[in-house]
């Protein structure tokens, strides 16, 4: 199952298998036996759910909940595979992506209009619809009980409006999805993690960004659980340079409003630059060209996304 890291309070996180080693982190809360999932990955995922479940003791019916922080098919495209071999789980998601979790059509017509078909065909196969009785819309403040344990919904839009993040209040851990950024272990040095927001397609809001995060860094928590990737602390810090970056990779977009048709290289390297000479300053050695392998895909998306901001801010 590749990744596997146990933080001795319950909370597990395990490779996803999406797309290359380590890029989505899919979480597992346990509580008297019974048990969370937080994201799905991929329909390919499912191997390594089960096996994290394997790994503690414990079968596919002790699944209580499966929650998505946001329907985005990195981590919400595997759900009715999980759902399906789940036979126990409900669905955990905000209101706003619930009927697109019970019907997909239009989810993977988006995902397909950004991707492309193939890609899709590929990363994630068919997405499988979910009973409308087996979903949970989980509003601002949803308290969800597994075994005893609280775990709370706060809605967390700029990512995405349909975003939640779950606070785990046995520990006070915030499981963020996408919105407190993505910090890859690759790009740690010394135990520090490089930190940077994801601005992508088609509902990113910097202004609700910007409030969802310091939302979070006022609950002053212990650590984040990312879905990329994984745990991260010093979080007061790490915040600091999560906001600092995304007023940064706004300015950038902002100076290339007027690009014309080539806006978008110019948004890219502009923003590839930056995060470039910012993680040198981190202390990163990697070789650059290995640096944006890893953000290959990122670069692309949260360029496309400041685009589309751009367009729809009118500012």
């Amino acid at each position: 199952m590749g990744d596997w890291r146990d933080y001795g309070n319950g909370i597990y996180a395990f490779d996803a298998g999406y797309v290359r080693p380590i890029l989505a982190a899919i979480h597992m809360v346990v509580e008297n036996g019974r048990v969370a999932f937080i994201d799905t990955g991929s329909n390919d995922s499912l191997p390594n759910a089960l096996a994290a479940l394997e790994r503690v003791g414990l079968p596919a019916e002790a699944v209580d909940y499966v929650f998505l922080t946001h329907i985005h098919l990195d981590h919400a495209g595997g759900a009715g595979t999980m759902m399906q071999a789940f036979p126990n789980a409900r669905l955990v998601v905000h209101p706003r992506g619930a009927r697109h979790m019970a019907e997909p059509a239009k989810l993977v017509a988006g995902v397909t209009a950004v991707y492309g078909q193939d890609y899709v065909e590929k990363v994630y196969g068919e997405i499988l619809p979910i009973a409308a009785d087996r979903i949970v819309e989980a509003g601002e403040g949803r308290i969800v009980n597994l075994a005893g344990r609280e775990l709370l919904c706060l809605d967390t839009p700029g990512h995405a409006r349909h975003h939640i993040c779950i606070v785990d209040r046995r520990t006070g851990g915030i499981f963020t999805g996408d919105m407190f950024g993505l910090s890859y272990r690759e790009l740690d040095v010394d135990g520090r993690p490089f930190i940077f927001p994801t601005t992508t397609p088609t509902q990113f809001e910097p202004d609700e960004m910007r409030n969802s995060v310091r939302r979070l860094l006022a609950l002053t928590p212990p650590a984040m659980y990312l879905t990329h990737y994984a745990r991260v602390e010093a979080v007061e810090t790490l915040g600091a340079e999560l906001l600092t970056r995304l007023d940064a990779l706004v300015g950038i977009a902002q100076a290339c409003r007027n690009a014309g048709p080539g806006r978008h290289a110019r948004i890219r390297q502009g923003i590839t630059d930056y995060l470039l000479a910012e993680v040198r300053a981190h202390g990163c050695i990697l070789p650059e060209a290995t640096v944006l392998e890893i953000w290959a895909t990122d670069l692309e998306l949260n360029a496309q996304g400041l685009g589309v901001w751009l367009d729809s801010s009118g500012t």
